[in-house]
């Protein structure tokens, strides 16, 4: 265990800094970031030693605060390292080496990729595909807000047994974390199944791992009447559906679960509401079925029979809305995510998540295009920005839906029209906007990322791809724009939204990374009634010199205090 000092205004040894005494009202006070944890000498070349770094330049791999839970006066969080890589890699298939002022993604040429003749083994991690070359293994944090330290609990982990030493090192990154009972859980996908991780909350203590091999994603817990529940992929990158998991553990035995919810798709958050459960979900990867299309689902009343719900439930949840009732292209439909949900002011709230170009993907994969023409309108056409619905009277028939920022219309492709040739036309989204346009007005806030009720009202954080999208691949980026726009380089960064009550129309906090334009997204928030805490994504892994003009790359852990920003 390290407890690195967090001194005021002042860097610690491992990049752990308090914000400066005087900064904008909108920016929130910066309790710890990542630091250089690696030196890079070119794509391919071996890493000198260091940091300090004689030779090369200083890198920063651990680029997500992945997962963010709260108990008493700690903040525990998990890492993922140079998520936009892996991303990339999986999700676009992209794998072609490249760097630039920002970033380097090595994929098959990385030193882990050439450990063997396929992809390495760095603890046992195994062979690897091209696209996972930039994983490094992630850590594990806690900051306490009382006494203003970080503590490193990464090597209580690694010390604790060789099991627990390889677990870690086949951990893809520490994607989920919740407290109960005396009890957090960090996890995250692993090489088989999803690997957890179990600290006692009171007193720091590493209480053991496992793998839950029948599973493959997680992404968010959240405490329900009593009881604490995860969501989850089952089968590999979530292909064979979703679950909801009851935790049934405790300190002793800290990784007990039961199965209290199947459905057709992985689940990505989760959130009470008026007595039940509600889930957003994420398409199965490479899903052709309606069955793999985003949605919300309900469960059925925590209160019903036993508290809480139980495995009798298991097959009883209904979903209420699913994107294609939104969306009409059916391609594009099915590459939708469903982000963070809320509940807040008798209503619940969602989000959509669009990974970039991907539905572009899909498109040419379904309809290739026949010349470069027709590949540009693809492109144009399938970019969505993400939006923002809400709805109530779940338990009187069909919910009213609300879109709150979205659009009216939307590009959709006609296969049969010109005589087979196809077409794109604009066609209803069946809604119209009760407050603005998509991303709230900026078209390049993709992911509606996470969401938090505190002091009265809703806070609503976004990934905003906007300087990022430079960085788009060649052909993709006229399309990009034609769609877009040219992103201002004044709304670089990601955005903070608040709504301050259910009539009124959200107003933004930060719209330029909360301090650090790098910080592409808000990846999760957790609040403890008074203050937000917010975990960044930034995967700017080469910006590491403090001495330049510039930010600098690597996650962010920071403070809101939420009264402050009422109006």
């Amino acid at each position: 265990m390290a407890v690195i000092p967090v001194l005021v205004a002042a860097p610690a040894a491992n990049g752990a800094v308090t914000a400066q005494t005087a900064r904008p009202a909108s920016v929130p006070e910066l309790l710890a970031k990542a630091a250089p944890d690696e030196c890079f000498a070119g794509i391919g070349q071996p890493y000198p030693p260091g940091p300090p770094c004689k030779t090369g330049k200083a890198k920063v791999n651990q680029s997500y605060v992945w997962g963010l839970a709260q108990a008493g006066d700690k903040v525990w969080f998990g890492t993922g390292a140079n998520v936009q890589c892996l991303t990339l890699g999986t999700s676009l298939a992209q794998t072609t080496p490249t760097q630039n002022d920002d970033y380097a993604c090595e994929y098959g040429s990385s030193q882990l990729a050439k450990k063997t003749s396929g992809l390495g083994n760095l603890g046992g991690l195994g062979n690897m595909a091209a696209a996972l070359g930039d994983w490094r293994a992630p850590k594990v944090y806690v900051y306490q807000t009382s006494s203003r330290r970080l503590i490193d609990k990464t090597d209580d982990i690694n010390k604790a047994s060789t099991n627990d030493r390889l677990r870690l090192n086949t951990t893809v990154g520490m994607r989920a974390a919740g407290t109960y009972n005396g009890v957090v859980l960090l996890g995250g996908p692993g090489l088989l199944g999803i690997n957890l991780f179990a600290f006692d909350s009171n007193s720091g203590k590493y209480l053991g791992s496992t793998s839950l091999q029948q599973y493959g994603n997680i992404r968010h817990f959240v405490v329900a009447d009593g009881a604490l529940y995860a969501g989850v992929g089952i089968g590999p990158e979530g292909q064979g559906g979703g679950a909801v998991l009851r935790w049934a553990g405790n300190k002793s035995d800290p990784f007990k679960f039961n199965a209290v919810g199947y459905l057709p798709s992985q689940v990505a958050d989760l959130v009470v509401h008026q007595g039940r459960i509600f889930v957003t979900t994420w398409p199965s990867a490479g899903g052709n079925t309606k069955a793999t299309e985003a949605g919300v689902w309900m469960s059925a009343p925590l209160a019903k029979g036993q508290p809480g719900l139980t495995k009798d439930d298991a097959a009883s949840w209904r979903e209420v809305w699913s994107v294609s009732q939104y969306e009409p292209d059916p391609v594009v439909a099915k590459t939708y995510g469903l982000g963070s949900l809320a509940s807040y002011g008798g209503y619940l709230y969602w989000g959509t998540m669009h990974v970039p170009v991907q539905a572009t993907a899909a498109m040419v994969k379904q309809y290739p295009p026949a010349n470069d023409q027709q590949g540009g309108l693809a492109v144009k056409n399938t970019q969505r920005t993400a939006s923002i619905f809400r709805a109530a009277n779940f338990d009187k028939g069909r919910p009213a839906v609300d879109l709150l920022y979205g659009a009216s219309q939307l590009p959709a492709y006609d296969p049969k029209a010109n005589n087979g040739a196809g077409a794109w036309r604009l066609a209803s989204t069946g809604y119209k906007p009760k407050w603005g346009s998509a991303g709230f007005g900026n078209p390049y806030n993709n992911y509606t990322w996470s969401m938090v009720v505190a002091g009265g009202s809703l806070y609503v954080g976004t990934m905003d791809w906007g300087y990022i999208s430079q960085y788009a691949p060649a052909k993709a980026l006229p399309g990009v724009r034609a769609a877009f726009g040219t992103p201002d380089p004044k709304s670089y960064g990601a955005d903070l939204w608040v709504f301050d009550g259910p009539q009124r129309a959200a107003r933004p906090v930060n719209t330029t990374g909360l301090g650090n334009y790098f910080n592409y997204g808000v990846r999760n928030m957790v609040t403890d009634g008074s203050s937000i805490y917010l975990g960044m994504a930034n995967p700017m892994n080469l910006r590491t010199d403090k001495g330049d003009n510039v930010p600098e790359g690597g996650w962010e852990l920071l403070r809101l205090r939420a009264t402050t920003y009422r109006r």
